[in-house]
């Protein structure tokens, strides 16, 4: 699956820009977290779970909200406001379902949990983030995010008696092979597949056929998307030619909103934006087009991104990192957990696309023949490249 490079975090730690580490509340505080965040704070009876978010952070509306998501507000039943947790009501934790997880059994339902959450500012912050979780002695840690994989790695060493949730990188020895440790449960996914979908509905839905990708970073696991969505457009519409560009970022709004402006220049009418912050300001480029008369759509990425451009948000293909916390969550509070390796895809729930809001001319048909592509998919008839170099190799995949 997936074959990030294990220095990887010393080649970012030089190219990313300084900042300060930030924790955020949590409940029981550290004496150095903000009284405010301690005065919010649930019952230090329940089980504390520990979550170390990755750069980019709180409010990407994206990979790391997701994983906010599933913590806060599915496990422990609270949102997060002004700096501090308030209870959310069952209408709000039921709206962040969306139909197919409201149908779920067993339910969602909160976990009676205490959510601990670090914000990691620079690479280097990953490491004793971890282990400030542990200290803490919180029931679970739960790193999100390739790029702390040395970290977790050494804090799961240097502490096997504690319990650690490694989403979305395996670990890797040395040569760059996925191995496992006991105490600790990493999950991956085949983004490839939901991206596979959102590019065949892309390629029935484009006119001009010019359909664009906006990446982030140029690594394996964003060329895992770029691969699956070429291969989807190739699938519904072979003519179809598409354009991407990488804005070598996940951090930067106004870079990638540059990107975006840029690749509209090219003519495409449907964009694919995966690429963190990067690709929120790619989004609003492709937003302020559609607002100008432009008939052109977007597709989302890990969160269900509708309301960023509700006039253009074509899908969002949906990572269950929310799902995959509160079950991993659920799991310690039942005493169930266990270390291995996960691997996700469309027909185990972990990748899935939003509902298709959006009206256009063909929806009714369109949404058949994706539907048919995923069907295909589940029964093990299809098979998705991980990287565009594969795409020759295993041809186009019909509806």
């Amino acid at each position: 699956m997936l074959a990030a490079s294990r220095n990887l975090s010393l080649v970012l730690a030089l190219s990313l820009a300084l900042a300060c580490k930030k924790e955020e509340p949590a409940a029981p505080a550290p004496a150095k977290a903000p009284a405010a965040a301690a005065a919010s704070a649930p019952s230090e009876a329940k089980p504390r779970i520990g979550l170390v978010l990755g750069l980019g952070g709180r409010g990407d509306q994206s990979f790391n909200d997701s994983a906010l998501r599933g913590l806060e507000l599915w496990g422990a039943g609270l949102k997060y406001e002004g700096a501090a947790y308030k209870e959310a009501s069952p209408e709000e934790l039921q709206a962040s379902l969306g139909p197919e997880l409201a149908r779920r059994d067993p339910p969602i339902t909160p976990l009676g949990i205490t959510p601990s959450v670090v914000q990691s500012r620079v690479v280097e912050d990953y490491e004793p983030n971890l282990q400030l979780m542990v200290d803490q002695d919180v029931s679970l840690t739960v790193a999100v995010g390739f790029m702390l994989e040395n970290a977790v790695e050494v804090a799961a060493k240097r502490n096997p008696g504690r319990q650690f949730l490694f989403v979305d990188s395996p670990l890797l020895t040395p040569q760059n092979e996925p191995y496992t440790l006991p105490n600790v449960r990493t999950v991956v996914y085949r983004a490839e597949e939901g991206c596979f979908l959102a590019g065949a509905l892309a390629g029935l839905v484009s006119k001009g056929g010019k359909i664009g990708f906006v990446g982030g970073m140029e690594i394996p696991l964003v060329k895992q998307y770029e691969a699956g969505f070429r291969a989807g457009v190739a699938a519904t519409n072979p003519q179809a030619t598409v354009i991407s560009n990488y804005t070598g970022s996940f951090t930067n709004f106004a870079l990638g909103k540059q990107v975006g402006q840029d690749l509209l220049a090219k003519g495409p009418d449907v964009i694919f934006a995966a690429a963190g912050v990067d690709g929120l300001g790619a989004i609003q480029a492709i937003k302020e087009a559609r607002d100008a008369g432009r008939e052109v759509y977007v597709i989302g990425v890990d969160s269900d991104q509708f309301h960023l451009a509700p006039k253009a948000m074509l899908t969002t293909v949906l990572k269950r990192v929310d799902l995959t916390i509160y079950e991993g969550v659920r799991d310690r509070v039942q005493g169930r957990f266990q270390g291995g390796a996960q691997v996700l895809g469309v027909k185990e729930g972990g990748i899935a696309l939003a509902p298709v809001r959006l009206d256009f001319p063909g929806k009714e048909e369109a949404l058949r023949k994706v539907d048919a592509l995923k069907a295909k998919l589940i029964a093990g008839e299809i098979q998705i490249p991980t990287h565009p170099s594969e795409l020759q190799k295993t041809g186009k995949p019909g509806p």
